[in-house]
């Protein structure tokens, strides 16, 4: 089972925006690799920290891990924070700025070219009821930036190779020396040298590719999901961003979700309410035969265990919920009338309801809690 985030960071839920920070560069420096060298345990707490910062750091994300844990993320196909898709140079391209100055070797601050990550890439897809409660494997086409075969590059003059070039400024404290992104390769320590005549400026061609994604079951409508390094390339030896992936509903012909439980309004005739009957109703994954008892009244709700949406964090499903409606006719011929006319002052079709039967606004109430 994976470790919390919070735990991971040493931090509450209520932590802010700064206390996050603060407490994900105390972690960070505490098990930087050039502090640990050749230590796997101390690199493994410290990719650890960046993929609980890469998440709470984020309002959206940190908003979805708190509803949905680390399935609103990762799934069953390799989606978003884990860090299974994330490496040092992915920490450092993106964290690098936490660290300041005291470390290099990754492009977090010193020395070195850094890789660059190309662009996310985002997508929609849509879901039937059916799928998001099933869990459904989807293969998309995505047009892709790569880079162009035959594409060379050459070390870059202006930083020598090295990504970063170096300025000595002179102060009243005396010559201070510092280090900036080389402005001519953007610290990638490389430039473009040769490309073929169909690639853009930057040496990339697009490509149609097809992506397998694996979505779980249970999502919800505009949840995002993250397949990594299915983004587009970027020039160099760089990393390839990520394809974001949103979940869109398609609305059921006659389920209606409502979180985890779904509804169904089924519709009895009046003899039907009065006899009882055994009626097939739809369920998410094909119909169940419900049966219905004598003297049933509209509005019951009669609720089927199990039948609903699985829960994404594993812990079960919703239910089905059967609201019974009595339906009046609107038309009668002439002996209907007189039957009907016949029973007014009858007493077996005088409303008497029960003290144990409750009102429509104590079903509301236990539907709601």
């Amino acid at each position: 089972m994976k470790k919390d985030f919070y735990e991971i960071l040493g931090i509450s839920k209520n932590a802010d925006a700064a206390e996050i920070k603060k407490a994900y560069r105390k972690s960070a420096l505490k098990y930087h690799p050039d502090k640990n060298p050749g230590d796997k345990e101390a690199e493994e707490n410290f990719k650890l920290a960046a993929e609980a910062y890469e998440v709470l750091s984020d309002p959206q994300k940190k908003a979805k891990y708190d509803q949905y844990g680390h399935q609103a993320f990762d799934g069953s196909g390799g989606f978003g924070g884990g860090h299974g898709g994330m490496n040092m140079d992915d920490i450092f391209s993106q964290f690098g700025d936490i660290f300041g100055g005291g470390f290099g070797g990754f492009g977090g601050g010193g020395g070195g070219p850094r890789r660059a990550k190309g662009s996310n890439l985002r997508i929609k897809v849509k879901l039937t009821l059916e799928e998001i409660a099933n869990g459904v494997e989807k293969k998309v086409k995505v047009k892709r930036k790569v880079q162009a075969k035959g594409v060379t590059y050459k070390t870059c003059t202006t930083c020598n190779g090295q990504g970063q070039v170096m300025r000595v400024t002179n102060t009243i404290l005396g010559r201070m020396q510092s280090a900036s992104t080389c402005p001519t390769c953007g610290g990638s320590g490389q430039i473009l040298d040769k490309k073929p005549s169909e690639a853009d400026a930057q040496g990339m061609v697009q490509e149609d590719e097809t992506v397998s994604i694996k979505i779980p079951a249970g999502v919800v409508d505009g949840m995002q999901l993250k397949v990594a390094n299915k983004g587009n390339d970027a020039p160099g030896n760089s990393i390839p961003g990520d394809l974001i992936v949103a979940i869109e509903e398609i609305e059921h012909e006659f389920l209606k979700r409502e979180g985890e439980n779904v509804h169904f309004d089924l519709y009895i005739s009046f003899p039907e309410a009065v006899l009882g009957s055994s009626k097939d109703i739809e369920a998410i994954n094909g119909k169940v035969r419900i049966k219905l008892e004598e003297g049933i009244q509209s509005g019951k709700i009669l609720r089927l265990k199990g039948k609903g949406i699985p829960s994404l964090n594993g812990y079960g499903s919703g239910d089905l919920l059967v609201h019974v409606n009595v339906w009046t006719p609107k038309t009668l011929n002439k002996e209907q009338k007189q039957f009907f006319e016949n029973a007014l002052n009858d007493e077996h079709f005088v409303p008497s309801p029960e003290k144990s039967e409750k009102s429509f606004f104590e079903k509301v109430k236990d539907m709601f809690s």
